[in-house]
């Protein structure tokens, strides 16, 4: 039996399992630093948008290989950090990368947060750096997390803006697709812009329980790689899939067309497209009790720190 096989989740996730806890999910690990630079110019903002306190306990969403866990549990010094992800091979990255770093504050699972038995009002902050986008049940997973929050707890997210928004995949997937009509996913079908829509986000959490929900746009460059020939390789990685079955022709202009694209966005820091995401902030109460501001200016600000 394979690890896939033993992880519970929710028959709408099933196929983000496969995918996350097969070939996407290695290729992500084998490539931690790249990704991790990749959005590295809305860490900083993100993570002072959470606020972490030196108490928290915080509940990491979809973390992937880790880098927002292990920041949260330096943060969190006298309390802990727990990562969800559905991808075994991240999992395993977080953990050593965690071990590596002496943090003991730090855990990480592999587990589905739309049925993980969380235990009620455990976490202080639910966090999620792109990770929160692949639910088959949006509502249902942030309902879950609602329940390990307690009372006037706090959910931050990172979550990408619509495509037209985004340089870097318009640009990508229009170069992989070398002329064809490549029919996109529903908009509301789990996957990086399932929550591009402010109006969607703000009815899912609203449907899930939560209350104060802010969404602030934030724009920073994307770096895909040192070089264009460090940039080719790691796109090639992630959308190699689109030449599936394509003939010799087909994968050339493709190929052409990818490789054009990049060296086009040549600069001195490397291969950097433009990006847009959202910054999206909630509470499990409708307003702070001791002062009637659902976001006290202790917890910090999205936009006051620079790229």
């Amino acid at each position: 039996m394979t690890k896939t096989e033993t992880v519970a989740v929710d028959p709408a996730n099933a196929e983000q399992l496969r995918a996350w806890d097969g070939s996407e999910g290695a290729y992500w690990a084998a490539n931690a630093g790249h990704f991790d630079r990749a959005v590295a110019a809305y860490h900083d903002r993100f993570m002072a948008a959470a606020g972490i306190a030196v108490t928290d306990n915080v509940l990491d969403i979809g973390c992937g290989t880790g880098q927002t866990t292990r920041d949260a549990a330096r943060a969190a010094a006298t309390g802990l950090a727990l990562g969800l992800d559905l991808s075994s091979r991240m999992i395993a990255h977080a953990r050593d990368r965690a071990e590596r770093d002496g943090l003991r504050n730090v855990a990480f699972e592999q587990a589905d947060a739309q049925i993980y038995p969380f235990r009620s009002a455990k976490f202080d902050i639910a966090i999620s750096r792109t990770g929160g986008m692949f639910f088959g049940d949006a509502a249902a997973a942030f309902a879950n997390i609602r329940h390990a929050l307690r009372p006037d707890g706090r959910l931050v997210l990172l979550t990408w803006q619509p495509p037209q928004a985004n340089e870097w995949i318009r640009e990508l997937i229009a170069a992989m697709a070398a002329g064809r009509e490549i029919p996109a996913p529903a908009p509301e079908a789990p996957g990086p812009f399932s929550l591009a829509s402010p109006d969607r986000v703000r009815s899912i959490l609203g449907t899930a329980g939560f209350s104060a929900i802010e969404v602030e746009g934030v724009s920073a460059g994307m770096w895909f790689g040192h070089d264009p020939d460090d940039a080719f390789r790691l796109v090639l990685g992630m959308l190699g899939w689109m030449l599936d079955g394509a003939d010799e022709d087909l994968r050339n202009r493709a190929l052409e067309a990818l490789r054009a694209t990049i060296t086009a966005h040549r600069g001195p820091g490397g291969v950097i497209y433009g990006s847009a995401a959202w910054i999206v902030r909630a509470r499990n109460h409708p307003a702070d009790r001791r002062t009637g501001d659902p976001w006290p200016r202790a917890a910090g600000r999205a936009g006051h720190s620079p790229l």
